[in-house]
């Protein structure tokens, strides 16, 4: 699902500045989307253009006006025929692994502060997550999504935990990860 229908999604549960949507990105769906103001702003005007949204501006003090956007009957009914349509697959973008990928030219050190790094990272998200797992007012769809996200970060923490050796002692015996008697 691309940005532009991720914030349709977010408007059919209420009017929103896109700040607003922004903030929803970073906590509900930090998870497992990451969407920019540079994705989201341009997202929000396509779809004004498209009258799949409305904006109203509303006037601040001593600030800019707040722009606030709302879904359409149409726009509604796109999103409705969005989710009818089988997703497409799941994508990992990570730089952690992307650098570890290429851990033969980092010193043991570098490799171990890598994995210290990202097991700091996610068992921060993970409690994150926890709490918003306890959240009753959530609707079905959102607490799936978080005991998802849950069982995720929960198995890559076993994952790093339980195989850190394997990459971590190829860098003390300076061996590839992939060479034979590395595993």
């Amino acid at each position: 699902m691309d940005v532009r229908t991720l914030c349709l999604g977010l408007l059919t549960r209420s009017e929103a500045s896109g700040y607003e949507i922004k903030k929803a990105f970073q906590s509900g769906l930090s998870h497992f989307y990451d969407a920019s103001f540079g994705s989201i702003y341009p997202a929000l005007s396509r779809l004004t253009e498209e009258g799949l949204v409305t904006c109203k501006e509303e006037p601040q003090d001593k600030r800019p006006d707040k722009k606030v956007y709302r879904i359409t009957p149409a726009g509604r009914l796109a999103f409705i025929d969005a989710l009818g349509r089988p997703p497409g697959h799941d994508r990992i973008r990570s730089d952690f692994l992307a650098t570890i990928l290429f851990a033969d030219l980092l010193s043991p050190r570098q490799i171990a502060g890598l994995i210290d790094g990202r097991l700091t990272e996610t068992r921060s998200l993970l409690a994150e997550l926890r709490e918003q797992a306890k959240e009753e007012t959530r609707a079905a769809g959102d607490r799936f999504v978080i005991a998802y996200g849950i069982a995720v970060l929960e198995a890559e923490v076993t994952f790093l935990e339980e195989r850190r050796h394997v990459i971590e002692g190829a860098a003390l015996l300076g061996r590839a990860p992939g060479s034979a008697a590395a595993d």
